[in-house]
This record gives C-alpha cells, structure tokens and sequence, in this order.
C-alpha cells in the first residue's frame, strides 16, 4: 500500500500512530527552496482539545482537520482564521507576553500554494520545534518528531496542490521525565517552530546526504561517501575545481558511492579558515558546499589541530537572542560569534544542546573551533530504553546535519552526569554510536571533578575511557568558597588525555558595582575571574577553557529579585550586549596565550 495512503487511514483508523521524519536531506542552503517564514496562525490549547476529545481519546476530526463552518448552524469551536498570529522562525515565549512561562500545546498553521513540476520531488522541512512536533498537510497526518534542537522533513510530492495547501503543526514543549533534556534544566524551554520552515523541491533522484573529509589522521587524502535518493546504480562526479580534482564514481544498489582520494588541500584553522567549493554533479543535479579540512587527533595531553598541539581559548554559549527569546537568525549567530572573536576566542561551546545551522555555518567562516553538544544534562532517566534511543536519534541527527562542517571538532555526549546505575553504559553506548556515524572528530563530555583533600583536585570519571579529550566543569569561588581557594589548589588526572575546563565563573549583574567580595558586583565577578586565570595557568595537562558564559540567559532557576529576574548572571556580557569587567580578564590572558604561540 502507497506510504501516503497509510498515512491518511492512520488519523482515519489509529490518529497517535507514530510516523518518524523521512530520512533528513543534508545541506538544505544548496537546494531549490522556498521559505514558509513569517506569520503562522496559532491557537493555544493547554488541555489538548484540538487533539483529543472528552474521553481523552484521539480525535479523527481535530483541529489539523482546519474545518470552518459551511452554514451558520455549523458549530466549530475553533478558528485559524482568526486566530493571533506569531512569526516564524520564534518562541512564542518572547514574542506573547500571556505565553511568557507556558508549557503544553500550540497549534501553528500556514496556508502555501506550490506548483510542483513533474519530474520533482518537494519536502517539507523544519530546522526545529521544540520538543514534540506532530505535523498535517492538508489534514492528513505526514508523521512526528521529538527533540527541541534538530532539524526534520517529511515528503508531500504526492499530498501538495496547486493551490491552496495547509500546514498544521501541533507543538508540545511539555518538560518529561523521560524526555532529552528531563524536566530539570537551567536554561529557558522555549517552545514553538524555533527555527526556519522551508519547502524544499529536488529532482526525483537526488543527493540525500554526503561525507566528505579528510580521512583520519591523513592530510592528503579526502576520503567519505554520497548517498543518493531510492537505490540503484548511477553515474555521478565529485568535483573540487580548486584542488583540481573531478572524480567519476558509481553508486551501488543502496545508492552509496564510496570514494578516497590523494589530495594536497589547505589546511583549514582558525587563523586559516580555508573553505573548498566542492560539486556533487549526478544526470539531475548539481549540488555545492564549502567544505574546509583539517586533521584531529590527541597525542597525550594534547589536541592536534593540523598536526600541532592547539590551546583552545574558548568560551560557552547558549541559544540566546540578545535581549531576550531563541537565537533564531543568522544575524543572532553573527553577533554571539563576533562577541567571542572580540575575546580572542578560536573556539565555542554550543552549550547543552545542538545550535541552529547558522552558528555552525558562520563557525566555519570565522575560524571557530566548535563543542557540539545533545542535551544529555543532569539527571534523565539512565535505564529508560526510549530515553536512551531519544538520545542516540538526536546524536544522529546532529551528526548528520553538521559532519561536513570543519570548525566541528568535538561531538559532546552529556554535561554534569551523576555517577550513578545506568549512566556508564547510557553515554558510552552513544559514544560508540558516535564514531561509527564519524570517526574523524574526537569525543568529549562536560564531567565534574572531586576533592582528594582540602588541596587536591582529582578528575577520574570512568566515562573518560570512552572518551578522547575531558570535559570539566567547576565553580570555585562561586559555589565553592571564595575567590582565593583557587591560589592553592593542585589539579591531578587519573587519564593522559587533554582536559578542557569546560564551565566556571560566577555571577554579576552589569552596571552593580562594589568591592571584590561583595557577590553579584561586577567586581567580584572580575576578582573571581583574575584568581581563576591564575589557577588554570598552573594545571599542566590544560589545553582548553570555556567559561560560563559568554552572554546572561534566561532560566526560570533564577528567580534573585533585582539581581537575577529570571536571568542567569554568569554572563561576561549582559543581555543589553554590555561587557562586564571579567570579559576583559579572559580577553587579555587569551591574547597573552595567541601571543606564545
């Protein structure tokens, strides 16, 4: 039976069927696109009405149905047409001020005509929604998707009219216990279509996904894979007319075509960020990205960058629009990325979940080393087998989405993990499941560390076998005693491997000034800050700090009345784009380390 009939009798016969997203198409910039961008139509429904009926049962004639009255005795308890509007891409907390705080259901709809060309193929594509996407063309069911921070598509080549097609969207962003993130976070869930919606039109047989990369530990030689639409054996040419290099491939019966090559190219880094146009051309397409690469590795306590030990001058970032609400734009990514370059900062922490493309793209223009993160954060469900493949879909996704992309240099498998049942097993199967998807990238975490005595830093998680490079995160002189205990403490590792200090710092509102032991003051936050610098200078097997956190947040944990008002204050910058006096601190010692070089 036809995939789309299937789909139409599930809303007729079982509406919560679970559909999963088509396989992602890669690369989506490089396609024939048309944006769905702007104002969607919503409809808030905090008990699911549009969704179930009154026995809590799925409704076959729900709201995704879009009805409207066909005479005035119709009686239909919801209307699109008049219902307010919010603009996409969005959270409807910043942009509804009755939504600030809510959690549970909306319903977003657009209305789109799309003259499909016989010969094409057209999907329909979500950058992401957060957290639970359920998703109607023209009130028939095309599938689902789960996960706040990664892209998804459905194909509609069948379902799509000349005129008058509609879009319905139910969004839950409902915080679970068994959910990727759980319930407890310290940072805003913000819900809706946070990222950009987009028809994206292809030919019949296109290219679905590709690898393209240096192999591992060969500078010479570009090594990967293209994967074609539906199977079958078909001619194809991979060119990169600056190496000089065009390439004749044959994909096999799966549609994959696997390739190595000897070729000399410039090394992409940060003071080098050297981009290739690279052509995929098959009988019906021609598809190009700018590729860069470099070589990774780790040789006891260093990262190789290229062959050479890098520091990485870092520094965390979250999802934040300044002044409030989802970064949702390329100009947002610019403005967050050009702050950390202001810091002399060859290097980011996309902290605690996967950021939009944006980031990533301009990463690589930039000369950005990147973390890249899933939100495997804090205390979610270890032994939940669908917590798990929650966890690994959204590894996958990311992978899949930014593998081409040279300023990814770690893939991230959690962030302050207690050490508890389940845990182990939990992260390092994703850590498998990661190189197998990229075995070019190195593998980290963000860990905690323990006290040996009251002198004594010891980092000796067990999850660092599985690893390549450590993560930790400490607060020394915020949570844990004043500024001046980092002048005595020594920091020992049970691991040879490179640690990054991947979070510490403290809090200061911008503008509240005192002396350097009065919290909150930017100058107890600049004091905390010149004790850190002091301390890391002084821990032999460091090659990598990100502090917390390039710009304040919002989080509902911080509720300081005058202080905190719903923002987290660990931000070296306010959310007004106002640097604190830290932000120099770690400016000048990252300038000093540029400087050694």
């Amino acid at each position: 039976m036809n995939i789309y009939r299937m789909r139409h009798l599930s809303i007729l016969i079982l509406l919560p069927l679970t559909v999963a997203a088509d396989p992602l198409i890669t690369h989506v910039d490089g396609r024939q696109r048309v944006s769905l961008n702007g104002k969607w139509q919503v409809i808030v429904d905090p008990y699911e009405l549009g969704y179930y009926n009154y026995r809590y049962e799925p409704d076959p004639n729900g709201w995704f149905k879009n009805a409207k009255a066909q005479n005035r005795w119709d009686l239909i308890e919801y209307s699109f047409d008049n219902a307010r509007l919010l603009q996409v891409p969005g959270d409807w907390n910043s942009q509804d001020s009755r939504l600030y705080y809510y959690e549970g259901t909306v319903w977003y709809k657009k209305d789109f005509d799309y003259d499909l060309k016989s010969g094409r193929r057209l999907f329909l594509y979500f950058g992401a929604a957060n957290y639970e996407a359920k998703v109607f063309l023209n009130g028939i069911f095309l599938g689902e998707h789960i996960g706040g921070f990664t892209p998804f598509n459905f194909e509609i080549t069948r379902l799509v009219r000349p005129k008058d097609n509609f879009i319905v969207v139910k969004i839950d962003n409902k915080r679970l216990r068994d959910g990727v993130p759980t319930v407890n976070t310290d940072w805003w869930n913000f819900g809706g279509l946070t990222r950009r919606v987009e028809l994206i039109d292809v030919p019949d047989m296109f290219v679905q996904d590709y690898f393209i990369q240096l192999d591992k530990g060969k500078a010479n030689r570009i090594k990967g894979w293209i994967q074609l639409s539906g199977g079958g054996k078909h001619p194809l040419t991979l060119s990169i007319p600056e190496l000089k290099i065009s390439t004749l491939l044959k994909s096999d019966a799966t549609g994959r075509a696997a390739f190595q090559i000897e070729a000399a190219p410039e090394l992409w880094s940060p003071d080098n960020p050297k981009l290739y146009r690279v052509q995929i051309i098959t009988s019906s397409e021609t598809l190009e990205d700018d590729i860069g690469f470099r070589t990774l590795s780790t040789e006891g306590y260093d990262i190789l960058l290229n062959g050479k030990s890098v520091f990485l001058r870092g520094i965390c970032i979250h999802e934040q629009a300044p002044r409030g609400g989802r970064a949702a734009t390329e100009e947002h990514a610019r403005i967050l990325l050009s702050w950390a370059k202001q810091m002399n900062c060859n290097f980011v922490r996309l902290a605690h979940y996967p950021h939009n493309e944006y980031m990533i793209r301009l990463a690589d223009q930039m000369g950005l080393m990147v973390w890249a993160e899933i939100p495997v954060y804090w205390t979610i469900l270890w032994d939940n087998p669908a917590t798990c493949a929650n966890a690994e879909n959204q590894l996958t996704e990311i992978i899949t989405r930014d593998k081409n992309r040279a300023s990814v240099i770690l893939w991230s498998m959690a962030n302050e993990t207690p050490r508890v049942k389940g845990r182990l097993e939990f992260i390092r199967n994703l850590a498998d499941k990661a190189r197998s998807l990229d075995p070019t990238r190195l593998l980290t975490a963000a860990m905690e560390r323990h006290y040996l005595d009251s002198k004594t830093q010891m980092i000796d998680d067990p999850l660092g076998d599985h690893l390549d490079v450590f993560g930790c995160n400490e607060y020394i002189g915020w949570y844990d005693g004043l500024p001046e205990k980092c002048d005595t403490l020594v920091w020992k590792m049970k691991h040879k491997k490179p640690l990054i200090i991947s979070e510490f710092g403290g809090g200061a509102l911008q503008g509240y000034h005192g002396d350097a032991l009065t919290r909150w003051t930017e100058e107890y936050q600049e004091n905390l800050y010149q004790h850190q610098v002091n301390m890391l200078k002084k821990i032999p097997f460091l090659r990598g700090t990100t502090p917390w956190i390039l710009m304040d947040f919002q989080s509902p944990r911080r509720p300081l009345t005058g202080i905190q008002d719903g923002w987290n204050r660990k931000g070296l910058i306010s959310e007004t784009g106002q640097k604190k006096k830290a932000f120099w601190i770690m400016r000048q010692w990252y300038n000093e380390i540029e400087l050694k070089k």
